[in-house]
């Protein structure tokens, strides 16, 4: 038996060549039973299948809400391994596996339609965060289902909400019944073997889950759709992960796994359950929220209180052109020690909150912006208060430090290193320019004295020397910066 093999990034390398099937008289003989794998682009199969052969091309343009999952490490064209769909604002739908099994920094490339030439894409962005189903089991999960992730992106995604992807839900069973006709796209491999990067789509019909148990593992029908053919003739493989499977222009799974060697039916995570339920919460369905109709102001907007002590302001609201509407109250940005109460804690657009800063008496000394955030059904609005704790602190400038201050990497590749950040006031917040698309951060802010970032960047895809800037802002305005020379080789 071919050792397992277990991937983590994916997207979906399709095939669209018809293989005739024979069969011969005289007893039947007994299944064979592949090894389960992720589709990834990690994937090497032992005996590659001639069977699997390249898809149908396809365009971004033709598909516009597909976008090419990237990690650092990853197997494909500038580190693609997954496959995934942009269903609102700053949200993607993908594979869980995606996010947990597969390690590394993760990013998404849009608008390319062939990965190999760098370059084309219109738009990178980072990951800001993800979740994964609550009853994905962790690394390996996919193996039991739940295998589906809603990702939460760093900037806004180039895609007009009338072409963002349509998610299935529970009152969409229809759709994954076996014998219906299903899309699948992806930016995998053409075979287990084969090359990847360039996107792709296939149709694959719905089998009924019961008849394609031929895995080491079980295709369970209430969490999975088994797609595609027992022959591979057409199939996910290496990349594809997390790309979706589309009946009547509506997302039913998501990539999940597959056989070893892209030779056996697809397997995605199936939406038209309360997976689906749970992924369209996570997105939030519908148009994002907007600025909001309403108005927020404070009043007074600036407080000064000793260690221990507290001040209250007043949440003024004002109804918008939508007329009334019930506003959330919640408060960020608080220091160390300090809680924020809201007396009450939502009120209807018009009215007025009662909003009490409270520290501690361990709350250190300076200046820190508090940010209201009133919330509604129109979208979302802030105001910001300015609490001075004590004589504000520290008024010493801040000291940025970057270690190791240089790097080498390859096209497109990444470099990490730490961020030091000494002296200010407050909460320290990180930003930076230069490299490919700017540098992350993890985390983004510094909270105590002394404390360290971690930094990723990745190098422009021309070779030559590149200055990454790195700047530091306390809560009071004071800025400190320092540099890290990027070498592209």
């Amino acid at each position: 038996m071919r050792k397992r093999h277990l991937a983590a990034a994916v997207t979906l390398a399709l095939a669209s060549v018809t293989v005739a099937i024979t069969t011969s008289a005289g007893a039947a003989q007994p299944e064979r039973i592949s090894i389960a794998a992720n589709p990834t682009a990690d994937l090497r199969g032992p005996d590659a299948s001639a069977q699997i052969v390249n898809g149908t091309k396809t365009t971004v343009k033709e598909h516009p809400f597909i976008i090419a999952g990237m990690r650092v490490g990853g197997g494909g064209p500038q580190g693609q391994s997954c496959t995934a769909s942009v269903v609102a604002k700053r949200k993607i739908i993908t594979a869980a596996h995606c996010m947990i099994d597969a390690v590394g920094d993760k990013s998404y490339i849009y608008g390319d339609d062939d990965l190999n030439s760098p370059g084309d894409e219109t738009f990178r962005t980072k990951v800001v965060s993800f979740k994964t189903h609550p009853n994905y089991s962790g690394n390996g999960g996919w193996r039991t289902g739940y295998d589906v992730a809603v990702v939460t992106t760093a900037d806004d995604l180039p895609v007009p909400e009338a072409q963002w992807a349509k998610v299935a839900g529970s009152g969409d069973a229809a759709l994954s019944a076996p014998g219906k006709s299903a899309l699948s796209l992806g930016y995998g491999k053409t075979s287990s073997g084969g090359g990847s990067g360039e996107l792709r789509k296939t149709t694959l019909p719905v089998n009924d889950p019961s008849t394609c148990n031929v895995f080491d593992i079980k295709v369970n029908g209430d969490l999975m759709v088994c797609s595609g053919y027992n022959d591979g003739r057409t199939a996910n493989c290496s990349g594809d992960s997390g790309g979706p499977l589309i009946v009547d222009g509506v997302i039913i799974g998501v990539s999940s796994w597959g056989a070893t060697n892209c030779d056996r039916y697809s397997i995605f995570g199936r939406l038209t359950n309360a997976m689906g339920d749970w992924a369209k919460g996570e997105i939030g369905g519908g148009t994002p929220p907007t600025d909001g109709t309403f108005s927020v102001a404070l009043s007074p907007s600036t407080g000064k209180v000793d260690a221990g002590k507290y001040v209250s302001t007043s949440v003024t609201t004002k109804a918008g052109d939508q007329g009334a509407e019930k506003l959330d109250l919640s408060a960020s940005g608080m220091p160390a020690g300090a809680t924020a109460t809201f007396q009450p804690t939502s009120v209807t657009s018009g009215g007025v909150a009662k909003l009490t800063l409270e520290t501690a008496a361990t709350t250190p000394s300076g200046t820190y912006k508090v940010t209201v955030t009133a919330k509604g059904t129109s979208g979302s609005k802030t105001a910001e208060y300015t609490l001075t704790v004590g004589d504000g602190g520290n008024t010493t400038g801040l000291k940025v430090t970057v270690s190791p201050n240089t790097a080498t990497v390859g096209p497109g590749g990444y470099a990490n290193a730490t961020v030091s950040v000494t002296g200010g006031t407050g909460t320290v917040k990180l930003t930076g320019t230069g490299g490919l698309s700017g540098p992350s951060f993890s985390p983004p802010t510094i909270t105590k004295p002394g404390g360290t970032s971690r930094l990723t960047v990745a190098g422009p895809y021309q070779r030559g020397t590149y200055k990454v800037t790195i700047t530091a802002t306390d809560s009071t305005g004071k800025t400190g910066t320092a540099e890290i020379t990027l070498t592209v080789r």
